[in-house]
């Protein structure tokens, strides 16, 4: 019997077939992804997004409009409401209304959402990053 190059490609096709048979692990079953994402968006993001949201409604309401557009309400940690504004003139101004009282009333209608306390920080909240004047 001679072998033929055909008859050797077969040869070859089958040992092949074999040894894919053998190695090829078959891919792991998982469980569905959508309960699994249920769960951690009610656990970690609906919980935060209420708090924050009566906070936001809070601020919305007892900081006047002037203010407003020139702050961006950035972090919410442990009852710690940081707030970002634009400018030094804005934030002293944001900063005397705070300490006459506007501090307290924003607290108290915040306190369901656990307010306690309000950082204010100079700085920028836009996604252009600032350019350096020195740099060309």
């Amino acid at each position: 019997m001679s072998m033929t190059p055909l008859y050797l490609r077969q040869m070859e096709s089958a040992d092949l077939k074999r040894l894919h048979r053998v190695k090829v692990q078959p891919p792991e079953e998982s469980g569905a992804l959508g309960p699994a994402m249920l769960e951690w968006f009610d656990r970690s993001i609906a919980r935060r997004e209420t708090k924050l949201s009566k906070i936001i409604e809070v601020w919305i309401a007892l900081v006047p409009e002037t203010l407003n557009t020139h702050c961006a309400l950035q972090s919410y940690v442990r009852g710690t409401l940081t707030v970002i504004v634009d400018s030094g003139s804005h934030l002293y101004e944001l900063k005397q209304l705070l300490l006459a009282g506007l501090q307290q009333q924003i607290l108290l209608a915040g306190r369901g959402s656990g307010l306690r306390k309000i950082n204010l920080k100079a700085g920028r909240w836009d996604d252009e990053p600032r350019r350096d004047p020195r740099r060309r």
